[in-house]
């Protein structure tokens, strides 16, 4: 599965690092300078980062490229190796794009304790840089948990009146869940001989179907709470609140795709007799609906905008989570746009209320009203930003849900059709607030001398924007990259469901696979266990 691409590894190695040489520079720098320098490092990855869309080849197969790897701890395993797929692609440019970005926007938000907060930015991106380009199971594990030491910080210093509130509410929710895939990831690596920790490994190692519900369970509550899948959602709207703009717009864009992209990247491929499973898969797709549904209903009676953008967020990881269930490459393409888009998405339209907190001091829609002919700018890149958040034809947005519903249409035509009228309550929720924030009659007479975008905020806003329109006009080119790699997932779970393969339960004796049936049948019983079909 792994081809070496060693000529142009060191650009995987550059991007990963530069963040900790950067925040290095911001902590031995000025505090004066602390900014300006975050945004120079940053702005250096991105760029950096941008040649992955030429290096990668979506045509040389679906394996790994850019590839590099080194003995870490060989005693057991433990490989430092890095590779980038056409899953891992789109999530490291979101992050490199995201950051950079993140940072110019905090520059009028964040006056205190400015080396510490920049460097803390810069390590959270080369975490989650880890995380999306790690190869070796432990390495991605050691990433994982990374990413939450920066993250606490950042919302417990710099955010609202009730951050510590929320920083441990954090830190227990995605720690918990966390140990729990640790559990697992040590019970493969016994199973497979204690020989390796690489993701190619892992995928050889034989699994009973027992075994395979158990560790879904492990590695899935994981990624379930990181996502945040309903109802592991409780963390994320006190987050979201508390945190400063530019920790939201980062958990919103980027940290939140830790969660779905480790279903696509190990649940799918890991654990393929579970994920065939109608059963499962129902299930799954279920509280992905749920999370639809209900958090856009809680998200119509909220009086702070950004709790109510907050809530979204949830209700757009459901279908997210629709898509990958799906299983089909159209499924499977419909959500890694959605986790693109809502990154651009939402991470503008906490940009933009966090703007507007700047101005006003207040988050509540109530005191808002009439700011259209203000900020006639800055209401023309929120409109289109929840355009694209409603899922309206033309924007990122649509593209995503369009896919992701298609492809669930084919498994469970009933899932599809719920999670449908969440396009409609998107639209319940979000244009009130459109309306009452910049249409309305206008509430407070200061509303009418607001300042409109100034350079540094239509600098940050217009990436977001551009993206948002590119991926809902024409969004082939990121599909043709993702193709192959989604494929090779979709085939590891057919392969699994429909050809005949021995599977072993320690200690006892031996499971298979009927070929025609794709039953899990016990050699010394008649009466299969049913393993559904995703298509």
């Amino acid at each position: 599965m792994i081809s070496l691409v060693a000529g142009d590894a060191w650009v995987l190695q550059a991007i990963l690092w530069l963040p900790v040489v950067g925040a290095a520079h911001v902590i031995l720098g000025s505090e004066s300078r602390a900014k300006i320098l975050a945004l120079v490092w940053s702005t250096l990855v991105f760029l950096l980062s941008a040649s992955l869309w030429w290096l990668y080849n979506p045509n040389a197969g679906s394996g790994y490229q850019l590839v590099s790897s080194f003995e870490w701890i060989a005693k057991f395993g433990v490989n430092y190796a890095l590779g980038v797929d056409g899953i891992s692609l789109f999530m490291l440019l979101l992050t490199t794009l995201i950051t950079p970005i993140a940072i110019l926007g905090s520059f009028e938000y964040i006056k205190t304790k400015e080396k510490a907060f920049y460097s803390l930015m810069l390590m959270l991106e080369f975490a989650v840089l880890g995380v999306f380009s790690a190869t070796d199971m432990f390495l991605f594990y050691v990433f994982f948990e990374l990413t939450l030491i920066p993250m606490y910080f950042i919302i417990g210093i710099w955010g609202g009146g009730r951050r510590i509130y929320a920083a441990v509410k954090f830190f227990l929710f995605t720690s918990l869940g966390s140990l729990l895939m640790l559990v697992g990831i040590l019970y493969m690596y016994s199973r497979g001989g204690s020989e390796s920790f690489a993701f190619d490994h892992f995928l050889q190692i034989p699994l009973s179907l027992t075994e395979q519900l158990w560790l879904f369970g492990a590695f899935g509550l994981a990624f379930a709470i990181k996502i945040p899948l309903f109802p592991f959602h409780t963390w994320l709207p006190d987050a979201h609140v508390e945190a400063p703009t530019p920790g939201s717009v980062v958990l919103a864009s980027v940290l939140l795709k830790m969660g779905t992209y480790g279903f696509v990247r190990f649940l799918l491929p890991f654990f393929p007799l579970v994920v065939s499973n109608s059963f499962i898969v129902g299930l799954v797709m279920g509280l992905g609906v749920l999370g639809i549904l209900l958090c856009a209903w809680i998200a119509a009676v909220q009086h702070d905008a950004k709790k109510l953008v907050a809530y979204t967020s949830v209700a757009h990881m459901g279908f997210v989570v629709l898509g990958i269930f799906a299983t089909n490459e159209i499924g499977l393409q419909g959500a890694m746009i959605i986790m693109i888009s809502h990154g651009l998405s939402t991470g503008a339209l906490f940009l933009l209320l966090g703007m507007l907190y700047e101005r006003t001091k207040t988050r509540e829609i109530s005191e808002f009203g009439g700011l259209a002919k203000s900020v006639p700018w800055l209401t023309t890149m929120f409109v289109v930003s929840a355009f694209a958040s409603i899922g309206v034809p033309g924007t990122s947005g649509f593209t995503g849900e369009f896919l992701a519903l298609i492809g669930a249409f084919e498994v469970s035509p009933t899932m599809a059709i719920f999670a449908a009228t969440g396009v409609v309550f998107a639209a319940y929720y979000m244009l009130p607030m459109v309306q009452s924030i910049f249409f309305n009659t206008k509430t407070e007479p200061e509303n009418s001398e607001l300042q409109d975008l100034t350079r540094r905020e239509s600098l940050v806003l217009i990436p977001l924007i551009v993206g948002i329109f590119w991926l809902g006009v024409y969004p082939k080119p990121f599909m043709d990259r993702m193709s192959p790699s989604l494929n090779e997932v979709i085939e590891r779970v057919e392969d699994q469901e429909d050809i005949g393969v021995t599977l072993f339960t320690p200690g006892t004796s031996e499971r298979r696979v009927s070929e025609d049936l794709g039953h899990v049948v016990d050699s010394w019983e008649t009466e299969p266990t049913e393993v559904g079909g995703s298509d």
